[in-house]
């Protein structure tokens, strides 16, 4: 599949498409706090634009490890906040939001119109979910989970990770067939319930995932999997993020999450240069 849908419109997924994140939390790992008030939220937004980002991602409830509990209302009026402004000044540009509440989604999409539902827990912590983006038809981001945000760095165990987030997929693709939806974008879930080994195993085979027959996004931008490994800070993990966006692209990533705007939509233009000369 090389499109996803979203409303009435197609976003084609031939050529890979950069995703911006926009942070309206306090407390995220690498930006919280940066951009709560309307000039600071419409200046990232400018800015994720005129990069090059195709989609912009909204996230106001921090899912870093440990994060702290946010409730369904606060994250709902920090979202709708956002979005809101993004529909008036960028109103052609795509939004997703970062929730695994399936009433937030409902009520943004019919409040603020069609969106992309990027859900951190593949629908695990909230049995609503599943029929909630069967009702609403917009595309699913299905991401891998072991655990919640509070303990899923505890201890994470695997008898073998690239199986296990395999059958994690397929049988939850079964689940949202059977309702009759196919929206689907996968994420194997980089640092939510994984240690750095695990990450770089599933990021060695992230080409077999294409098998299932969906769009892969890959969420790596300034995680502790580059700057554990590096021995540095998320502020200096730019490098590490670009190498492993290049990998990514080139193992058949079609989406990239990422904070930096400019240097992915670079590495797309260099990837996408190389298999055309071939």
């Amino acid at each position: 599949m090389t499109h996803i849908t979203i409303g009435a419109e197609k976003v084609s997924l031939e050529k890979p498409v950069v995703m911006g994140i926009l942070n309206v939390t306090p407390d995220s790992f690498y930006d919280g706090g940066k951009y709560t008030s309307e000039l600071k939220i419409m200046g990232r937004v400018d800015e994720i634009v005129e990069q090059g980002a195709g989609i912009i991602d909204v996230g106001a409830y921090s899912t870093r490890p440990g994060a702290a509990f946010v409730d369904a209302q606060e994250e709902l009026s920090r979202l709708s906040f956002a979005v809101e402004l993004i529909r008036k000044y960028h109103p052609h540009l795509p939004v997703s939001i970062d929730t695994f509440r399936a009433d937030v989604a409902k009520e943004i999409s019919h409040c603020l119109g069609p969106i992309i539902i990027n859900d951190i827990s593949g629908g695990t912590m909230d049995d609503k979910m599943f029929e909630t983006v069967a009702e609403l038809g917009l595309p699913y981001i299905m991401m891998h989970i072991q655990g919640t945000p509070q303990d899923m760095q505890v201890n994470p165990h695997y008898d073998d990770v690239v199986r296990e987030v395999w059958e994690f997929f397929t049988e939850r693709i079964a689940r949202l067939n059977a309702l009759g939806f196919n929206n689907i974008i996968l994420d194997q879930g980089f640092g939510f319930g994984k240690t750095v080994a695990h990450n770089y195993e599933l990021m060695d085979k992230m080409d077999s995932f294409l098998d299932l027959g969906y769009p892969l996004l890959v969420g790596i931008s300034r995680k502790s999997m580059i700057w554990r490994l590096l021995e540095i800070t998320p502020q200096e993990a730019l490098n590490g993020t670009t190498v492993l966006n290049t990998i990514s692209l080139l193992k058949g990533a079609h989406i990239l999450r990422v904070h930096d705007v400019r240097e992915a939509v670079e590495a797309v233009k260099i990837v996408e240069t190389m298999k055309m000369s071939v």
